[in-house]
């Protein structure tokens, strides 16, 4: 039920920013349902299998606690009023679905056995995944339009400070693993693996012993999505044929 009210959340998130598009002239219904899948742009996380609940409860704790980093800091200081009054909302929302991966994080790795042992697996694939969701090192940073016209305030290297600053010591309070650590004559947090490195999509593992990858790589897997773009994508465009289908075959009895 967790779950659902969750997804029931996102769905609603989706909508308010659709919303706010189609303000601006874009069409909700193209952008839904008239993109092939490789055109959506959310994060590589989102085309990733949830394979079981640690998974799930995982993403809660590390995907939705990236989501509340981000749009923390554009609600603080977005100078788009249409925005930042929508993510009053938003961010009560994503505050809920966050505690409850915490709950079950912590619920699991008390556990301890098979139960800490899956969590862990879940937490080796999703660091590494949520710290590549910020995007490029400052040094490398293509683009600073976001800064520029205020639709943020932090750049990439800062938000993935803030949101190290709260997951590793969670982890760290359960007894989990990550590859990181607080550095206390730089006061940061620093990653104790190559950055950016390969993901083996096949095996949900990162291929840390191979060293540093090139962005270019990144951003080639990036752009050929993670094995369930495809999947997610057809299963909303498909519910809206279903439905158009049936309405269509109403009308006309």
């Amino acid at each position: 039920m967790s779950a659902h009210a969750i997804i029931q959340d996102e769905l609603a998130h989706a909508n308010i920013a659709y919303r706010l598009l189609e303000d601006i002239g874009e069409s909700k219904e193209q952008l839904v349902y008239g993109r092939q899948p490789h055109e959506f742009k959310h994060p590589y996380g989102f085309d990733q299998p949830l394979d079981n609940w640690a998974d799930l409860v995982v993403a809660n704790g590390f995907f939705d606690r990236a989501g509340i980093t981000l749009l923390s800091d554009v609600y603080q200081n977005t100078s788009y009023g249409p925005l930042k009054r929508a993510l009053v909302k938003v961010d009560m929302e994503e505050t809920f679905h966050l505690r409850h991966g915490e709950v079950w994080m912590r619920r699991l790795a008390k556990a301890g056995g098979e139960a800490k042992e899956i969590v862990q697996c879940s937490v080796d694939w999703m660091f590494p995944m949520t710290i590549e969701w910020f995007g490029l090192p400052d040094d490398l940073k293509r683009h600073s339009g976001q800064l520029d016209y205020k639709l943020k305030g932090l750049s990439n290297d800062e938000l993935r400070q803030v949101w190290m600053s709260s997951t590793v010591p969670l982890c760290e309070e359960l007894g989990l693993n990550v590859p990181a650590h607080y550095d206390s004559t730089t006061d940061e947090y620093v990653l104790d693996y190559p950055f950016p490195c390969e993901y083996d999509v096949a095996d949900k593992r990162w291929v840390f012993e191979d060293g540093e990858t090139t962005w270019d790589a990144v951003f080639k897997r990036w752009k050929s999505r993670g094995p369930m773009n495809e999947i997610y994508v057809e299963s909303i465009q498909r519910s809206r044929r279903d439905v158009g289908g049936w309405l269509a075959g109403k009308s006309q009895a």
